[in-house]
């Protein structure tokens, strides 16, 4: 809030100069007097009130703009980051996709049919995401975190997940065959329909894994998997799963 004080006339240059000391002092005095006598007359001055309200105005305004852009800056971002994740289609390395993502991802947006097959995307955070019919297969995805996500009918199919976090993620129908899936967990995560023909389980923690419909384990590596639910192992061997330490045993 703006608040004017009115200023009190200032007193005249020989009134003023009496109470000046020492004399050598005068021509100060005398300057300080002048810019007296000026700030009285525009406190008195209506323009410059109206001045400084409008400059609040602006502010005000400012604001008031900034806000109502924020959904096409929004916009405008998305756009950008799915720039980055479609140029970059069939390339490895990351080159920008895990930022791209996981802002995507932040803002909820949908990535449902995402393709990023054969990037490298150690790290990668997508907590929550939709990602139904999404095209991962032979990325390097390990130390990832893809927990509670929609991974229905996701193509990950010789995709490195070692060490990585799927807990009840939804991995029905998904193509997992060939996945490296060495020390990951898979708490709850649903697999009905899935196919894990040759993947890799080395150490996965399965404990509350809805197994039942596996589409295939033939050649899966189940050695020293951890917290299966019951059953879970002796019906993989019966289809084709095996048990073998590998080189980093």
């Amino acid at each position: 809030m703006l608040v004017r004080e009115l200023r009190q006339r200032p007193d005249s240059w020989r009134e003023y100069r009496q109470s000046v000391a020492p004399k050598w002092t005068v021509p100060l005095h005398a300057l300080e007097w002048v810019f007296n006598w000026v700030a009285y007359w525009l406190s008195r001055w209506a323009f410059l009130e109206v001045l400084e309200y409008l400059g609040a105005l602006s502010v005000l305004f400012g604001v008031l703009f900034y806000v109502s852009e924020a959904g096409e800056r929004r916009q405008q971002r998305h756009y950008q980051a799915w720039q980055v994740i479609n140029t970059a289609q069939g390339k490895g390395g990351s080159g920008g996709r895990i930022e791209a993502l996981q802002e995507l991802n932040a803002d909820r947006v949908p990535l449902i049919g995402v393709d990023v097959s054969g990037a490298f995307l150690q790290g990668l955070k997508l907590a929550r995401a939709s990602l139904a019919r999404a095209d991962f297969h032979v990325i390097d995805a390990r130390d990832s975190v893809l927990e509670d996500c929609d991974l229905t009918y996701a193509d990950l199919h010789m995709a490195n997940f070692r060490h990585g976090r799927l807990d009840r993620s939804n991995l029905e129908e998904a193509n997992l065959e060939g996945a490296y899936l060495i020390g990951a967990s898979l708490v709850g995560a649903r697999l009905k329909g899935a196919d894990l023909k040759g993947a890799n389980l080395t150490h996965c923690d399965l404990n509350g894994l809805v197994w039942e419909g596996i589409q295939s384990v033939e050649s899966a590596n189940i050695y020293h998997v951890r917290n299966a639910p019951v059953g879970f192992v002796t019906w993989a061997r019966t289809h084709g799963a095996v048990a073998t330490a590998g080189d980093d045993e």
